[in-house]
């Protein structure tokens, strides 16, 4: 791999946001906007005296790391959708950029985006509610870079499809997502889901960062049994995801649909 040329990709897609107001917007407004809503619900939770204790650590802990998530897959698969808007596709693989360094650049990011989003939600919540997620410790850590390898493996599935079928498969980066939150348990236990649901859950590495983020919150340890599953898990799947993509990319290829993505 040639770093230069991931840090050419990389430089293009950070020169978009320097020059551009709407996404400069879309790093900060909307995760302020989610924070002030979330805060405000576990606030008046709180207040008419419902059970769960703890609710600003559960939900906001909880959003912040499920920001992360949503973050890492939206800066790799937004950044293919800015190639494809901008007829730029066939322009970058007539080049000598390969398919791993077009990966790379856009897995870096993704890091950046979660790096510029996650500090914004970590000082807003601080700020307004008095909430440090810091207060984890060490066991952080772990469950966040979990987190981004999660995001990055539905960001480069999400792409394959949208390089696959085109513009009318665009939406899925930003709803893609949304299809693991349920199984995921960002904001509740697995043991709520039905049993069906539940084996699934366990074999989606965000279910158990989310379980040990709260056992951690609730105990004070690292739940280590639901950290090796995650990473386990995201090995596996990222190999899968990434090998897939490169078939995908050696098809549309082949067929001559990179020049048609987008049309």
């Amino acid at each position: 791999m040639s770093l230069g040329r991931i840090l050419a990709l990389l430089s293009r897609h950070m020169y978009l946001y320097k020059r551009s107001f709407a996404r400069l917007l879309e790093i900060f407004y909307w995760p302020f906007l989610d924070l002030v809503v979330w805060g405000f619900i576990t606030i008046y939770l709180e207040k008419v005296g419902m059970s769960l204790h703890g609710a600003v650590s559960f939900f906001l802990g909880a959003l912040i790391l499920w920001d992360v998530l949503f973050r890492a897959q939206q800066g790799i698969a937004v950044s293919f959708l800015e190639e494809m808007w901008a007829r730029n596709l066939m322009n970058l693989f007539a080049s000598p950029l390969t398919v791993g360094e077009y990966l790379v650049a856009t897995m870096t990011m993704s890091v950046l985006k979660v790096t510029a989003v996650g500090g914004l939600m970590m000082l807003f919540a601080w700020v307004f509610y008095s909430y440090d997620i810091l207060q984890m410790g060490f066991s952080l850590l772990p469950f966040v870079l979990n987190l981004v390898i999660s995001g990055w493996i539905i960001g480069v599935l999400t792409t394959s499809i949208i390089m696959r079928f085109g513009q009318q498969a665009e939406v899925l980066a930003w709803g893609m997502v949304f299809l693991f939150q349920p199984i995921s348990c960002v904001f509740y236990p697995i043991e709520v889901l039905p049993p069906v649901l539940q084996s699934i859950a366990w074999m989606v590495p965000p279910a158990h960062i989310f379980e040990g983020m709260r056992g951690v919150l609730t105990t004070g340890d690292l739940p280590v049994m639901h950290l090796l599953w995650a990473t386990g898990l995201n090995f596996g799947f990222l190999v899968i995801i990434v090998a897939w993509f490169y078939h995908t990319f050696s098809i549309c290829k082949e067929r001559g649909m990179l020049v048609r993505v987008g049309e």
